[in-house]
């Protein structure tokens, strides 16, 4: 029999139906947010991270196997992946080469170029530049064997410091065995304009 208290029982019923219906609805929509932002925020935290001084050197060693750049002094510093280029370009060209170079270096986010170039001096700048490369020649063989090493199977990954004092390179860290250590003392023996290698402070977790 419909009466009037049965239709309000069916009332508060149809009533309670609907707020559970209606939480529901929003645990699943808080859920599904959840689900969105979670592993996004997640990846945008653990993206590739590299070092700024490894971006540095990964530059200069970009730098040292480009004809274009011959005859330029460029100096490299990296922050929070940001490259700022400073010193002089041999040119115009060698100047828009060093910014494409660097852009194109894994981890680099922008680039600062404020490279002057020597086209507009009486060639005072030039001279300025050969100068600096006899004085930087311990630390072009510096980069050219950080560059040896990051690139190197055995010893990629490991922390090698490298440090050159008219020619002779020193070498300290921690490699995993001693046969690492010796392969990294004969890469960087092999680098042009090395003298000799000092890897007494290149030690062996291994014992």
């Amino acid at each position: 029999m419909d009466t009037p208290s049965r239709r309000a029982h069916i009332r508060r019923a149809l009533t309670s139906i609907g707020v559970a219906a209606s939480l529901g609805l929003c645990l699943t929509a808080a859920n599904a947010a959840t689900d969105d932002t979670g592993p996004t925020a997640h990846s945008d935290s653990v993206g590739a991270t590299i070092s700024d001084s490894a971006i540095t050197t990964k530059v200069k060693a970009s730098f040292l196997g480009d004809d274009r750049l011959k005859g330029s002094h460029i100096k490299v510093t990296t922050t929070n992946g940001v490259v700022t280029l400073t010193g002089a370009a041999s040119g115009s060209d060698a100047k828009a080469a060093a910014e494409d170079i660097a852009k194109n270096v894994n981890g680099v986010k922008n680039v600062d170029d404020e490279l002057t170039s020597p086209a507009s001096s009486n060639g005072s700048v030039h001279k300025a530049v050969a100068k600096s490369e006899r004085v930087g020649s311990d630390s072009w063989i510096t980069t050219k064997v950080k560059s040896e090493i990051m690139a190197d199977s055995v010893s990629k990954g490991f922390k090698v410091s490298v440090k050159t004092v008219n020619g002779v390179v020193m070498l300290s860290g921690v490699l995993p065995n001693d046969d690492a250590v010796a392969h990294v003392k004969d890469l960087a023996e092999k680098v042009e304009g090395v003298k000799s290698v000092r890897a007494t402070q290149l030690k062996s977790s291994a014992g």
